[in-house]
């Protein structure tokens, strides 16, 4: 369910985005609009974005080799994190240069209709991929908060999608009023002003990605109450207690779970075998991600001595 949500909010932004990139420079050609200029160079961003995530994904399918025995999950990870340095650098920090270069030129608009025109549509356009991406997003969140469906989630895809959609809608609102107040006022300068609030908005958007996409890349484990169910899980029959566990995500559905657990004292070979395999299926029961299970049978020492 996962990838395959993510797979249709990935879609629906690429195509959204590669229409209103055109539109956009057609609409600066004509309008001269740094804003609209900006504006289109970040959908062109984000229409690369969206096809490096579509690759991430595909070669996150590999199988496991010998050089890479856990395969080759964290792709999704590293080419979301590098959908967040280009949406940092193309986005960002374009868009601001060319509103200070707007400052200093005081170039005036021609045709600012058109570009309204083109922003309307373009807002028409991403609010459908952003309420695609909200929908397929739902399942996963549950009953956290969007911001914490952002911070904790480890399906990569979709938190990229839902912030480069929020933020392409805040842009144009901003490349909107950058072109109106130009057009009231007579005073290009609005179009610049509006032109570097889309690079900051930018800015702060791959910050935040760039900070997650770079936990999940070098390695988060599962949450507490994910990690209490586990224990619960395995902490069953001859299991006495966990002794230490570590979990990691291998990708957004594949866990490792490593444990040294202890088992009731006196068990043959045949029953220390059993209790772990009986814990593993447990686990796999309750958390169906973890797919990758190592436990280490040992007794328990403290209990032992006291």
């Amino acid at each position: 369910m996962a990838a395959g949500g993510g797979t249709r909010a990935i879609v629906a932004a690429l195509l959204a985005n590669a229409g209103i990139a055109l539109a956009k420079f057609i609409g600066f050609l004509v309008t001269g609009s740094s804003s609209m200029l900006a504006e289109a160079v970040h959908s062109v961003a984000d229409t690369s974005n969206q096809g490096l995530l579509l690759l991430g994904g595909r070669t996150a399918r590999r199988a496991a080799t010998p050089e890479h025995p856990f395969g080759y999950g964290r792709d999704r990870y590293f080419y979301s994190f590098v959908v967040a340095l280009l949406l940092f650098t193309l986005g960002s920090v374009f868009a601001i240069y060319e509103g200070i270069h707007k400052l200093e030129s005081h170039e005036p608009l021609t045709s600012p209709i058109v570009a309204v025109l083109i922003l309307l549509v373009a807002i028409a356009l991403e609010g459908f991929s952003f309420r695609t991406a909200i929908h397929e997003s739902r399942p996963l969140k549950a009953r956290a908060t969007w911001w914490q469906f952002i911070r904790q989630a480890k399906v990569p895809e979709l938190p990229v999608v839902l912030l480069e959609d929020f933020g392409a809608l805040v842009g144009l609102v901003f490349a909107l009023l950058g072109v109106g107040l130009s057009v009231l006022t007579g005073d290009p300068v609005w179009d610049a002003v509006g032109t570097i609030c889309i690079g900051v908005l930018l800015g702060v958007i791959a910050v935040i990605l760039i900070v997650e996409m770079k936990s999940l890349l070098i390695g988060e484990g599962v949450a507490p109450p994910v990690l209490a169910d586990i224990c619960s899980a395995l902490e069953t029959g001859d299991v006495q207690r966990v002794i230490h566990i570590r979990t990691q995500y291998l990708g957004p559905e594949e866990l490792l779970v490593a444990a040294k657990i202890a088992l009731a004292p006196g068990l043959p070979l045949e029953g220390v075998a059993a209790a772990i395999d009986a814990a593993e299926a447990r686990v796999r029961e309750r958390v169906p991600v973890a797919r990758l299970i190592y436990l280490e049978p040992d007794l328990d020492r403290a209990t032992l001595a006291g």
